[in-house]
């Protein structure tokens, strides 16, 4: 961690942080917002694939969600990544997705990172980019969700960033 970081501590989520992670999300206004209870199972169920930030008092300010696909046991898909408007601007989503890649790989053996991220996400955008450069992996993109799959009105199409290889040296 960088000086900006040294009060910061990166941890598993646990079931408690769940409320937490939930106001991060619905306060960030770009994430579509889960239910508070799809946090709290995210933070009991997909803990070994997911990581959160604390602050000094042990409070989570950020945080990455992600799981192993069932049908690509080699793929962790991160399915939201936030940090709490005050502790921006600190490298705290790349430093959580650098610290979250690394365990999963190390873990499970994971060799592929996929995300999705909308074109209009552009913070997004750079991170992933930037984590593919970092990591010297190859960087796929595609449409995976058209705006013609989604149920619920107005929705930009999901874009499939996918990453690797992977390797546990880095």
């Amino acid at each position: 961690m960088t000086a900006a970081q040294a009060d910061l501590q990166i941890d598993r989520p646990r079931v408690a942080d769940g409320a937490a992670l939930w106001r991060i999300a619905r306060d960030s206004e770009v994430l579509d917002l889960n239910s508070s209870y799809s946090y709290l199972l995210w933070c009991r169920d997909f803990a070994a694939t997911s990581a959160v930030v604390r602050d000094g008092h042990g409070v989570p300010v950020g945080f990455i969600t992600g799981y192993v696909r069932p049908d690509s046991p080699g793929t962790l898909l991160v399915w939201q990544v936030a940090v709490d408007r005050t502790y921006r601007g600190r490298g705290l989503a790349a430093t959580l997705l650098d610290g979250l890649a690394a365990r999963v790989v190390h873990e499970s053996g994971v060799t592929v990172l996929e995300t999705t991220i909308s074109p209009d996400n552009t913070a997004s955008q750079r991170l992933f980019t930037s984590f593919a450069e970092r990591r010297g992996a190859r960087l796929e993109r595609e449409v995976l969700f058209d705006t013609a799959v989604f149920p619920d009105g107005p929705h930009e199409p999901e874009v499939l960033y996918r990453i690797g290889p992977l390797s546990a040296s880095g």
